[in-house]
């Protein structure tokens, strides 16, 4: 059975690390920086995600949007679970197929490393559900 029952859950949780990355002190600054529309369509439940990484703020939405995306990543919610709990190799999921990609990866990966001190916010944010859960 899928983690995130809907797309709301999934904007929730997901979504809800995104917008927490945004006044994050030291990753909020460089993902502004970076300048990138990312989408991110996941299944299972479907869900359509847009992070525009830019100045002066950071944007997370979800459904079609009129954005040109640089990268856009597919994956199954799940696996953006594992992500964000730190439990799943980003790059090794892309290289598996797991994860697939249109875009210069290569920026995705470089904002990887941003990521990291996210995943407690993001283990703080579905430790409810995980209790429900258990």
């Amino acid at each position: 059975m899928a983690f995130f029952a809907d797309t709301n859950e999934v904007d929730k949780y997901i979504g809800g690390v995104f917008r927490a990355a945004a006044e994050h002190p030291e990753s909020g600054p460089k993902f502004r920086a970076a300048g990138i529309n990312l989408r991110v369509l996941y299944t299972d439940p479907d869900c359509e995600m847009w992070i525009l990484m830019r100045e002066p703020a950071m944007e997370v939405t979800i459904g079609p949007s009129d954005e040109t995306a640089d990268i856009t990543l597919m994956m199954r919610s799940d696996t953006g679970d594992k992500y964000w709990r730190g439990e799943y190799n980003l790059a090794v999921g892309l290289a598996k197929g797991e994860v697939k990609a249109k875009g210069p990866v290569n920026k995705i990966l470089k904002l990887v490393p941003l990521t990291k001190p996210l995943f407690p916010m993001y283990r703080d944010l579905v430790a409810d559900k995980d209790a429900a859960q258990a």
